[in-house]
């Protein structure tokens, strides 16, 4: 069987190690250094990183708190793995709670958060045919939705939004394989629809342009991920 070549993670000091590492493994895991399903090499995740085993494992209790590896007894340590129902209720919730930003964003958005909002969709525009370009393309969507959780000025849906942000990045790491190109200008249409309806401060049109854009996420990231199995 052939051996598994981890990705280099580059090693980290001593100090506050149960955080770093768990910062490091998790970046790891979100940008997709390592793979859905991939068991994680505990004893060489140490040496790369410089440190014990002891805040690598205490990192990785941290990680499958938040759901992003699955600890089995006698088998191992896996990136998890999420099933359509999983990424149906995330993106239910996810649903829930923008829905509810937008309500309350829409009295509160500044000239400076269109502008951003403005800026955010033009290069949301721009092409994406290398990785770099998706990268920065994913970078400016969760942006733009980020500025509207902000506009709400409600910290503690924020604060939820952040906590299921992790989740949502799963998600988007298992429909990796899907057909991005061909969603590239719904999403886009879908974003000026947003993006007009926070110019006019609109609430109703804002929570429907939300819902309809992530109702639609929903379904295409669950097509890509029956497709995958």
């Amino acid at each position: 069987m052939a051996q598994t070549v981890q990705p280099s993670l580059g090693k980290i000091e001593q100090r506050r190690a149960v955080d770093a590492v768990h910062d490091r493994l998790r970046h790891a895991i979100l940008s997709r250094q390592f793979a859905p399903g991939e068991r994680l090499d505990v004893d060489g995740i140490a040496r790369q990183l410089g440190v014990s085993l002891t805040p690598v494992r205490s990192a990785i209790e941290l990680l499958a708190a938040e759901g992003l590896v699955d600890v089995q007894p006698r088998s191992g340590t896996f990136v998890a793995m999420l099933t359509p129902e999983d990424v149906e209720e995330t993106m239910d919730i996810r649903c829930a709670l923008e829905c509810l930003a937008a309500e309350k964003a829409s009295s509160h958005l500044t000239a400076s958060d269109l502008t951003s909002a403005r800026k955010l969709l033009k290069q949301l525009g721009r092409p994406t045919r290398t990785a770099e370009e998706r990268r920065a393309h994913e970078e400016a969507n969760v942006e733009l939705h980020m500025l509207i959780l902000r506009a709400s000025r409600n910290r503690r849906l924020e604060q939820m939004y952040r906590t299921l942000n992790a989740h949502l990045t799963m998600a988007r790491v298992h429909g990796h394989t899907g057909d991005w190109s061909s969603r590239i200008q719904q999403e886009q249409a879908e974003h000026e629809e947003i993006v007009e309806a926070m110019e006019r401060r609109d609430g109703d049109r804002l929570v429907r342009a939300m819902r309809r854009h992530i109702l639609r996420a929903k379904e295409s990231l669950l097509q890509a991920i029956k497709e995958s199995q």
